[in-house]
């Protein structure tokens, strides 16, 4: 029997940070959208999404089980606001079944739920540029 996710997040950015790697790499997208708000944005797919759309985007791109390895870079608070600037590094396997590595930034903004809880409003990864 697998063990279950412990999706609760502090006021330590890097546990919150782990919390999110389990998460993403548990390649369940139902478990990863939980950490997000019903009116969260995530541009994960490219593009801006929330609710259904986000949840569908997330379940599709989360079932090619991709590895995401990431660090906390700087974090920003204000009562029940948080930012979370993350490096992050993602192995996927490509359309024409080729292992593919995007490094980037992600800006994720955090805020505390009615119940004292932390959970995602706003992330948005942005990709490195390809070198030249």
């Amino acid at each position: 029997m697998s063990k279950a996710l412990d999706l609760t997040l502090t006021d330590d950015p890097d546990q919150q940070n782990d919390v999110f790697v389990a998460a993403f790499n548990s390649g369940d997208g139902t478990i990863f959208d939980q950490l997000y708000r019903d009116d969260a944005i995530s541009n994960l797919s490219g593009k801006p999404l929330n609710g259904a759309e986000r949840k569908k985007a997330i379940t599709e791109f989360l079932a090619t089980n991709p590895r995401l390895n990431s660090k906390v870079q700087q974090t920003y608070r204000t009562g029940d606001t948080s930012l979370l600037i993350v490096e992050f590094h993602l192995e996927i396997t490509g359309e024409d079944g080729t292992p593919a590595k995007i490094d980037g930034t992600c800006t994720d903004v955090l805020v505390r739920d009615e119940n004292g809880k932390w959970i995602m409003a706003i992330d948005r990864p942005v990709a490195d540029e390809p070198a030249a």
